[in-house]
């Protein structure tokens, strides 16, 4: 019966969506009627949660009568891989969405007062019409509870490229995110059904998409981290498109991030406010349907059912298009915000958007255009690293570059921008650059120019904390600083894993020595290994660089349900970087093919985006607690 319940609970939440959505399409008519608004969203919110923690338990559980269950987990399982094998398939991460996606409109219904209840009320209803299309796609395309009769003796298991602890963290921090982008999403639709597109808007949204925006790049950097070592190519982004299905939605993010600032804060760009909330859920939902869709194969996306994409392609159509159509009939009702001059913050922050759209334009082409050839032609195209790599470094050191004065000019004009106080940067920057260009001559002009901005941007990201009382500094300003240091210790990670890295391709034999880099590494041996549901030879690898040797344990395993082979990458992590190793199974000779790297500094992309997402926490944290004192001072003037 826990099946059962779990549809049913999703039944009744589907039918009060909709009538959450109709109950906000009466709008005033219903008079104080329409205030069940707000209670109905929070029951839809309760009854989904209900449904995902029964298809919890059915996985734990291993309940083999569930098709869902009997083709994604398998009883010998360790039970974190049964947890998160909840999601680890389409249906189950569907109903993970759809959860996250109902409680959000709970926490709107429960928590925003800032907004006029008209634009609340609004807000409400065109996240019910979000939550209505996807429970629409659950029971009618993607029912997770469906029964299998008679259930099989024993389960197909897991993907084992998922069977990894980056399971159960990744995909629910990209889901939360997508999520509060939705939010953005219903209060922008919200503001111009009401015709109330203000700072209200931007204080209501801010905390929607910072949150969200932690969430990505928390997501983002722990995926690029699993998928480094997890899949054995010693690359941390391969340019998969269902990669940049998770990096378009977080630059749309970023952009719009800044966007809500202005509005908040100065009352402008009303319309790329709008327009990039919008914009943002789009791209999340562009990358739910190039996951779902079957069009893609890569290890990340789930769904081979073309009925499945076009159903999602239909809700994606009707969604932004609805969308894009009433911005287009209700922006010329928002009145124009506060002017500025070009050289201003706020021109720098335009700049800055402008710079992050081209870059999600670049991004968003180079992943679709191959997929529209085959669709028109027939023929397969590839669109790969080179082509990306060409066309969105330079941007993004462009932004970084922009990033050196932004933060330091003043908001709406600035007659006389203090440029002296770049100069600490720009020295740096140039000093870095003619250093590695005298050092070594033959390194790629991009490398060589990431590390040198990356190096400016390090001193630049400090400087608005230049001549201020550190304790009574604003933490959303310490946000920024941090967040912008992230930034330039991701770019100089970047440039320097592909200015560096050092590969070695053996075939070897037990006894033999191998150099990498600094590092030279003995093969001493190789031992099978059993574990819960694999079996496995693992090498044993004594790596040093004129100290005492350091043991590395690669691993090639085998599966049995289903049948597949991974490697297991062995890692060791130093001050200057990683000594990465894989280990592949014997030819017919009974050589042994290992895959060694030396990576310097590499580490540094990982610490610069999980410094970007504690500096937008702390931002988060600040302007939290700025609006919690504010609403405490109205109520008690």
């Amino acid at each position: 019966m826990i099946a059962e319940a779990g549809l049913a609970a999703l039944w009744l939440a589907a039918a009060l969506s909709l009538l959450q959505l109709g109950v906000a399409l009466a709008g005033d008519r219903l008079g104080e009627q329409g205030r069940i608004v707000a209670p109905v969203a929070v029951a839809q919110g309760g009854l989904t949660f209900f449904a995902f923690v029964m298809l919890v338990w059915l996985f734990l559980r291993t309940d083999l009568s569930v098709a869902l269950v009997a083709a994604n987990s398998h009883s010998a399982k360790p039970w974190i891989y049964k947890f998160a094998g909840t999601w680890g398939n389409h249906e189950g991460s569907m109903l993970l969405w759809v959860t996250v996606l109902a409680i959000a409109g709970g926490a709107v219904a429960l928590l925003e007062r800032r907004l006029p209840e008209r634009a609340r009320h609004a807000a409400l209803g065109a996240q019910a019409a979000l939550a209505l299309g996807f429970f629409a796609f659950l029971l009618f395309a993607s029912n997770p509870f469906a029964r299998l009769a008679p259930a099989p003796r024993e389960g197909q298991g897991l993907n084992p490229l998922l069977q990894d602890p980056g399971l159960a963290f990744h995909p629910p921090t990209l889901y939360l995110g997508y999520v509060g982008l939705s939010v953005a999403f219903s209060l922008a639709v919200g503001a111009l059904i009401s015709r109330d597109v203000g700072p209200a808007l931007a204080r209501a949204m801010r905390p929607w998409v910072l949150a969200a925006w932690v969430l990505l790049t928390l997501g983002i950097t722990a995926g690029s981290y699993w998928a480094y070592y997890e899949l054995g190519w010693g690359g941390w982004w391969f340019w998969d498109p269902v990669e940049n299905a998770s990096l378009m939605p977080w630059l749309a993010a970023t952009a719009l991030l800044h966007s809500v600032n202005v509005l908040a804060a100065r009352g402008g760009l009303r319309a790329w406010t709008v327009m990039l909330a919008v914009v943002a859920f789009s791209m999340s939902m562009v990358g739910t349907f190039l996951v779902r869709s079957g069009i893609l194969t890569s290890v990340h996306s789930f769904a081979v059912d073309p009925e499945r994409g076009t159903f999602i392609l239909a809700l994606l159509l009707l969604y932004v298009g609805g969308a894009l159509f009433l911005f287009a009939t209700r922006i010329a009702t928002v009145r124009e915000g506060t002017q500025f001059d070009p050289v201003s913050r706020e021109g720098a922050l335009v700049a800055n958007n402008l710079l992050l759209t081209v870059i999600l334009g670049t991004v968003f082409v180079g992943t679709l255009y191959p997929l529209f050839v085959e669709a028109v032609s027939g023929e397969k195209i590839s669109v790969g690293p080179p082509y990306f790599n060409a066309v969105t470094g330079p941007i993004t050191l462009l932004l970084a570059v922009l990033l050196f004065i932004g933060p330091l000019l003043r908001w709406r004009r600035d007659r006389e921008p203090n440029f002296r106080r770049i100069a600490a940067p720009v020295t740096v920057t140039l000093l870095v650059f003619a250093g590695f260009f005298a050092a070594v001559p033959a390194m790629s002009a991009l490398a060589r120019l990431g590390l040198a901005v990356a190096a400016g941007l390090a001193v630049a990201s400090l400087l608005p904390l230049a001549g201020r009382n550190l304790r009574r500094t604003p933490l959303a300003t310490w946000g920024m600083v941090v967040s912008h240091l992230g930034v330039a210790l991701a770019i100089g990670g970047a440039a320097a894993d592909t200015a560096f890295t050092q590969e070695k391709l053996a075939a070897a034999r037990p006894g033999d020595v191998l150099t990498v880099g600094p590092w030279q590494i003995r093969f001493r041996s190789v031992e099978p290994l059993a574990g819960p549901n694999w079996t496995a030879v693992k090498g044993q690898l004594a790596a040093s660089r004129g100290g005492r040797p350091m043991l590395l344990k690669p691993q090639s395993r085998y599966f049995s349900d289903p049948p597949t082979t991974t490697n297991e990458a062995a890692i060791r992590t130093v001050w200057d970087g990683q000594l990465y190793t894989v280990i592949s199974q014997p030819d017919e000779q009974g050589r042994w093919q290992l895959r060694l790297w030396w990576k310097p500094l590499v580490t540094l992309i990982w610490l610069g985006g999980a410094l970007i997402a504690l500096g937008g926490l702390m931002a988060l944290i600040g302007r939290m607690s700025r609006e919690r004192r504010r609403h405490s001072h109205e109520v008690a003037a």
